[in-house]
């Protein structure tokens, strides 16, 4: 049958059901599909904590929200254009985020009495049969039903024919926006290699979803959203995590060491685990250990050793990590600690994001112990900030903490892949030789206050290690109170003189003398880079700046604030960056917060900014 279709600058769309549904599986193939064909995209997963949830429950619904479009995308959308469910529950728990007149695709089958009742709706209430869903576009499609005609023959069981059926969905939203299934038709090929009786099965129910579209009477129209201008280049879609690794490696191989990556599996870092376990082709040797000391502790090792020692975690695993990130700062040796925050307090809620552990990396240590912090601001901007944690650690022989979070770490992005030459250089310098007359001085130090790095190995070289303050210059144990105060100053200062070598603070939009200034960082990048591009639009006079150097912070950083009358600082925690750039400049700066494990929403920026304004 013939079918109308409508262009489309843009489109959100959330995929919702169970977590046995095969939800992130299907927006991730679908998110895929979109990169290959040119779009621009922005992602949001999120799942429940519990490897199974409960089935059918508000608690089990596991979601993911896809933002693609032939413009620029920094979001992965405020409000939904299309919902589509798979039960009851995922409508309820998600139906607010639908524009009004947005579209519904509820698999009915998901709607029994049992559904509803699991999704708390009162008795006899059902949403697709009352007036409740008048405000939007509703399709019901029986997809169970559709998958099990599709794969009758196929000799699977019941419940394995039902575990395709969010390949039925997935062929349907391809019709839908006129998209090709080749890419996930090679994936299911590759993912199901040793089983060719569910290569066929899923291809088969992806088919039928497609077909059904195009067949019924039903739907009478598509959607076309065309491949977005991007600069010239080879691209590819990467998540905040794969772009973590590729960017340890990338600092691995550009200082020519052996990258030692010791960890402990947590949520949500547990991923850069799994992809660097992918490369021993470039020398990584991954290390998971039985606990997250363990893991710092030979991560440490072999940072004295002469490699790059990195160990990740989140909230809880690095409060565990804190006395040897100290051990560390006093052996005065390279450390990268990766910290992909979730939200807190302990184990608080795993697979949600939150950007609650900037005050934990600048201070949440005992004693005077400055490490320095860098974060990303976006999937992509991962690669490129776990670069800099290893060049500034290398460099200047100190550990330093990266921090992402479970937004960006899970969110994926279109990434332009950058050449080798493009990369900054790492400089390496390790101790060859005695450097005091006939002796050797670990403790001496150059004119960036950093002392040289000596491996074993090396006749002469030998000198103490260990967490007991040192002695200026020898490194023998002292107790001296003159020398532990100039030690700690001297630690201190080695981190401050970071800022030298950090490029100076920007403005990311707006103009340096706008009224106000939203300033951010981490993981709420896009959605303040969306609402001051609206902003502007409008005629207010407005401007952000995104800050990626968190301790030390760049040097002309107070100049650039005192240039607005308001400081606006949104943040997914309950007030941390706010804190320190009051104390370091006092500058009257208003928080803008939200702690609910969820991104900030564009509409949510704007709010604060016109009260600000008025």
């Amino acid at each position: 049958m013939s079918n109308s279709t409508e262009i489309k600058e843009d489109v959100t769309i959330m995929f919702a059901g169970d977590s046995g549904d095969g939800i992130q599986l299907t927006g991730t193939q679908f998110t895929d599909t979109a990169a290959l064909f040119g779009n621009d995209i922005s992602t949001f997963p999120n799942f429940p904590a519990e490897i199974r949830a409960p089935q059918g429950t508000l608690a089990g619904v596991s979601g993911f929200q896809l933002h693609f479009g032939s413009v620029e995308m920094n979001t992965p959308g405020d409000a939904l254009d299309v919902l589509v469910v798979m039960n009851a529950a995922a409508l309820k728990a998600n139906l607010k985020s639908l524009k009004k007149g947005g579209t519904i695709l509820a698999n009915s089958d998901g709607f029994d009495l049992k559904n509803l009742k699991l999704a708390k709706y009162p008795e006899g209430v059902n949403p697709l049969n009352d007036e409740s869903l008048g405000a939007y576009k509703v399709y019901e499609i029986d997809v169970t039903k559709h998958t099990k005609s599709a794969l009758a023959e196929s000799g699977l069981g019941t419940k394995e024919a039902e575990r395709s059926k969010n390949m039925f969905v997935l062929g349907f939203i391809y019709w839908m926006y006129h998209r090709n299934m080749e890419h996930s038709i090679k994936f299911i090929e590759e993912k199901f290699k040793k089983r060719p009786d569910l290569i066929e099965a899923n291809i088969k129910v992806l088919k039928a979803g497609y077909n059904f579209g195009d067949t019924s009477e039903t739907f009478n129209s598509r959607f076309e959203v065309k491949a977005a201008p991007m600069p010239k280049g080879v691209y590819r879609g990467i998540m905040g995590n794969q772009a973590t690794a590729l960017g340890l490696i990338a600092a691995a191989q550009k200082s020519g060491l052996d990258l030692l990556y010791g960890t402990y599996p947590i949520t949500p870092a547990s991923d850069i685990l799994h992809e660097l376990s992918k490369h021993k082709n470039f020398g990584v040797k991954t290390f998971q250990a039985e606990d997250e000391i363990a893991a710092i502790c030979a991560s440490i090792g072999a940072s004295f050793g002469g490699s790059l020692g990195v160990t990740a975690s989140s909230g809880p695993g690095i409060a565990l990590k804190t006395e040897a990130i100290g051990l560390a700062l006093m052996l005065e040796l390279p450390l990268v600690i990766i910290n992909v925050q979730r939200g807190g307090p302990s184990t608080g809620m795993p697979t949600k994001t939150e950007q609650a552990d900037l005050l934990q990396a600048i201070y949440g240590r005992n004693g005077e112990a400055p490490v320095a912090v860098v974060a990303a601001s976006t999937p992509s901007d991962c690669f490129e900030m776990v670069f800099e944690a290893c060049r500034i650690a290398i460099e200047h022989m100190t550990p330093v903490m990266f921090l992402s979070d479970g937004f960006i770490a899970n969110g994926a992005e279109p990434w332009r892949f950058p050449k080798a030459n493009e990369l900054k250089e790492i400089s390496v310098r390790f101790a060859k030789e005695k450097n005091m007359g006939d002796k050797f001085m670990p403790y001496l130090r150059d004119e960036k206050l950093v002392r040289p790095w000596a491996i074993p190995g090396f006749e002469g070289l030998e000198h103490r290690i260990g967490g007991i303050e040192k002695e200026d210059i020898t490194g023998n144990i002292s107790y001296d109170p003159d020398n532990h105060e100039h030690m700690v100053k001297t630690r201190a200062a080695k981190v401050d003189n970071i800022a030298d070598y950090i490029p100076l603070q920007k403005i990311d939009n707006g103009t340096a003398d706008a009224d106000v200034l939203i300033l951010g960082w981490g993981g709420t990048y896009g959605a303040l880079r969306n609402a001051t591009a609206e902003l502007l639009a409008e005629g207010k006079s407005v401007a952000h700046a995104h800050v990626r150097y968190m301790h030390p912070l760049p040097k002309n950083l107070e100049t650039l604030l005192r240039n607005h009358k308001h400081v606006l600082i949104p943040e997914l925690n309950n007030g941390q960056l706010i804190k320190i750039i009051r104390d370091k400049f006092l500058i009257d700066a208003k928080g803008l917060n939200k702690i609910q494990g969820l991104p900030f929403y564009s509409a949510d920026i704007k709010n604060a900014v016109y009260k600000l304004l008025n």
